[in-house]
């Protein structure tokens, strides 16, 4: 079998009819009130790489789009200040990597932003208290409406993975599901990654997606192993 490189970097994600909800439900709800033009609120998210957080951000901000001025932003491309209308969405992502001048900008668009109708949406992968951040901006963090990003269930990531799997045409069996959720790390960019590079090699092949060309695919593409369970907790 030809070596296949896993490129981990898929393809943006288009909406929250993308997003598999799992225990998210309230988070979505609340995020689909910023495409309201007149809604003037800010929105914390946090949780770990992988977990749906830029999906979000985005999703938000497409969903806003048409109905209010948006700014989707890094927190590495946040300088000096900001460029946003009366009434825009901002949405700034990973705030733990806010330098010293980003810091004071956004403390500043905080201060400014009921006056100017400004929803902020902000996403960071650590505890907003946790933050390495100016005390008067972690005040500000803190008064937002803070939610964590809840990680999918093993129902909820199998199910996932048969949806875009059947997209593809693919059937997935429950056996190449378990196998797959038992030995890759279990954030769903790398589950659907690699079953992208299942598709091209079933494709390639001429094949089914069976559980010795899934091996065969593992063998040759570098992905986060699953952490073994702690000792006494259930796997």
């Amino acid at each position: 079998m030809s070596q296949l490189l896993l490129d981990l970097r898929l393809p943006p994600p288009t909406g929250f009819a993308d997003f598999i909800t799992g225990a998210n439900e309230e988070l979505i709800a609340r995020l689909k009130t910023l495409a309201d033009p007149f809604v003037c609120n800010a929105v914390t998210l946090w949780g770990p790489s992988g977990c749906g957080k830029s999906h979000l951000l985005a999703a938000t901000a497409s969903e806003a789009a048409p109905h209010r001025p948006v700014r989707l932003l890094t927190a590495a491309s946040v300088g000096e200040g900001i460029d946003a209308p009366e009434g825009a969405l901002i949405v700034i992502d990973d705030l733990q990597h806010l330098d010293a001048v980003a810091q004071l900008t956004l403390f500043r668009l905080f201060n400014g932003a009921r006056s100017m109708l400004h929803s902020l949406l902000l996403a960071t992968r650590l505890p907003p208290r946790a933050l390495a951040v100016r005390e008067d901006l972690r005040t500000r963090i803190g008064q937002t409406l803070i939610y964590e990003v809840r990680p999918l269930s093993e129902a909820d990531t199998c199910a996932a993975l048969a949806h875009h799997a059947a997209a593809r045409g693919m059937v997935l069996s429950d056996e190449l599901l378990t196998y797959l959720l038992t030995r890759v790390q279990r954030d769903l960019p790398t589950l659907l990654a690699l079953l992208d590079r299942l598709d091209c090699a079933s494709r390639a092949a001429k094949r089914p997606p069976t559980l010795p060309l899934l091996r065969e695919v593992l063998q040759t593409a570098s992905v986060p192993a699953r952490a073994p369970a702690a000792a006494g907790n259930a796997t």
